[in-house]
């Protein structure tokens, strides 16, 4: 038997791998889309019986944990297994769960991240380890996620958001990272191009 684990953010994203391991009767868990189950009734031939799928989208569900741990074969989808989305799971999850977490404000978490600032810096500046840089950064990620959260949850803005004001300021002012250049951009264009959007924005 198999057990089918998609990503619930594009639960249609069937691996290949996954559509050849497919065998009737297929059988899911209940928050799968309807449209998931459509899709894959026109892939599977029903007279051609094996020792039958479960499809989910839920790493946790306890059907899904069960067979696995049973030792029937897990395909995942590729995308599941991205530490971004897993993070941002793990930072709502702390603020649904953790009660500290559930009272804290974008002003009340300032003194965190002036603190995960410094320790960075600090980290530099002693010249620590790639592993202690790596760390910190991550604390200072945990402070970046902790505020999308918030906002998420005022429904202001989103972690995405984030990422696409990033994506769309680059955009302005590095236009040379999304036309096709391949040469390097010296660093007098590279400032001539920065304080030209920079202007503009003002």
């Amino acid at each position: 038997m198999t057990v089918l684990l998609l990503d619930p953010r594009w639960p249609t994203q069937i691996p290949l791998e996954g559509l050849a391991a497919l065998h009737a009767p297929l059988s899911y868990t209940g928050e799968v889309p309807i449209a998931v189950r459509w899709h894959l009734a026109d892939v599977v031939d029903p007279t051609e019986l094996g020792n039958g799928t479960l499809v989910s989208t839920d790493p946790h569900d306890p059907e899904l944990v069960d067979r696995v741990a049973r030792g029937e074969r897990l395909i995942t989808a590729p995308s599941v297994e991205d530490p971004i989305r897993e993070a941002r799971e793990v930072m709502h999850r702390a603020c649904t769960l953790g009660e500290w977490e559930a009272h804290q404000t974008h002003r009340s978490l300032l003194p965190y991240l002036q603190e995960e600032s410094d320790e960075f810096r600090k980290a530099v500046e002693t010249n620590a380890s790639d592993e202690e840089l790596c760390q910190e950064l991550g604390d200072l990620l945990l402070q970046v996620l902790f505020h999308a959260e918030l906002a998420s949850r005022r429904g202001a803005f989103s972690f995405d958001q984030i990422a696409l004001s990033f994506i769309t300021k680059m955009r302005r002012r590095c236009p040379y990272l999304f036309d096709g250049t391949t040469v390097p951009v010296s660093e007098e264009e590279q400032i001539r191009l920065w304080l030209a959007a920079k202007n503009q924005e003002e």
